[in-house]
């Protein structure tokens, strides 16, 4: 118990010293929102009532648009490393706005995939890369803390947004709120986003003199470059463990609603216990910064799989009562 308190104030005077960074983190990770699956998937039987799709058909409109979205997402997000993060930061909110827009306004359903790669590349992918980038980059010697708050803000969308969509689509329709969502970001994300990045610039000085101190001196630390994690076996070794989390939870979040359908559970009540969900992340999170920062990621990860495992095994035991 001790161990937890201990750590809990260690959070709490984290958090006091870095308030801007960390609310500039918790806006751009929350907004990343719109275009994460459990967002996305509240929209599925409106979207497919709407526009005549299977099951199988809409499934395979996110999956192309998810994988072009990955496809494209490393050059898009190392563009971070070149661009002030308060120009980069405002380019995407409004991309992200578009995306939304653009959704709202799909005509048909073959515009479907190129609505679905606008909202996971701007949402999902450079939204929450924005934010999680930023954060890791400035608190280098307190990632763990970092990663844990950043799941915070994860767990905020999760248990907040779904559920409000839910409410929205039956109060003005899906292609309003997906308006409403563009106008969200405009209005309230990029100005809230730009006023917690005033006196970036300070900032970025401080954490760039010491760098370029050790690059004169001819001390840099030398970093992996995306070649050298390619030709690393081990990188193939750990990749399965790494994806299975994705695969697993955006399986999950897109078919919620039929999964809900399916067990004859009330939409908005199924939407509105995700907080159970987000809960259970952030505890979990705030458990495991201090070990990684004490223990080291490496040590943490053969452990990685296991709460998963055991939450898919009891999901299975309450399918099986369910249909027998």
């Amino acid at each position: 118990m001790s161990f937890f308190v201990s750590h809990l104030a260690g959070y709490v005077y984290f958090a006091g010293r870095n308030t801007r960074l960390l609310g500039f983190g918790f806006v751009m990770l929350f907004g990343s929102g719109i275009g994460q699956t459990y967002f996305i998937g509240v929209f599925g039987p409106a979207v497919r009532g709407e526009l005549g799709l299977s099951h199988t058909a809409w499934s395979a409109i996110y999956m192309a648009g998810t994988l072009l979205s990955a496809l494209v997402l490393p050059w898009t997000g190392a563009l971070i490393d070149r661009v002030a993060l308060p120009a980069y930061a405002a380019t995407v909110a409004l991309a992200l706005a578009a995306a939304a827009a653009f959704t709202a306004l799909v005509p048909s359903a073959g515009f479907l995939i190129i609505a679905v790669f606008l909202l996971r590349q701007t949402g999902q992918g450079l939204m929450s890369h924005t934010g999680a980038t930023a954060m890791a980059r400035y608190f280098p010697a307190d990632r763990g803390k970092e990663v844990a708050l950043a799941s915070f803000d994860f767990a905020a969308g999760e248990a907040l947004l779904p559920v409000l969509m839910v409410l929205a689509i039956a109060a003005i329709g899906w292609r309003a709120s997906y308006g409403l969502a563009a106008a969200a970001a405009v209005a309230v994300i990029l100005p809230l986003a730009l006023w917690l990045l005033r006196g970036h610039a300070a900032r970025h000085r401080a954490h760039e003199e010491p760098l370029v101190a050790q690059r004169r001196a001819g001390t840099e630390k030398s970093s992996w470059s995306r070649r050298d994690v390619l030709a690393d076996a081990r990188f193939y070794l750990i990749l399965p463990a790494a994806l299975a989390p994705s695969f697993i939870i955006t399986a999950l979040f897109f078919h919620h609603l039929a999964l809900a359908e399916l067990k004859g559970w009330d939409a908005t009540w199924f939407t509105g216990s995700y907080w159970v969900y987000a809960v259970g992340s952030v505890f979990a999170m705030l458990a495991s910064g201090p070990l990684i920062d004490r223990l080291s990621a490496l040590r943490v990860l053969p452990a990685l799989l296991a709460p998963m495992t055991l939450g898919l095994v009891l999901a299975l035991r309450r399918y099986a009562a369910v249909a027998t």
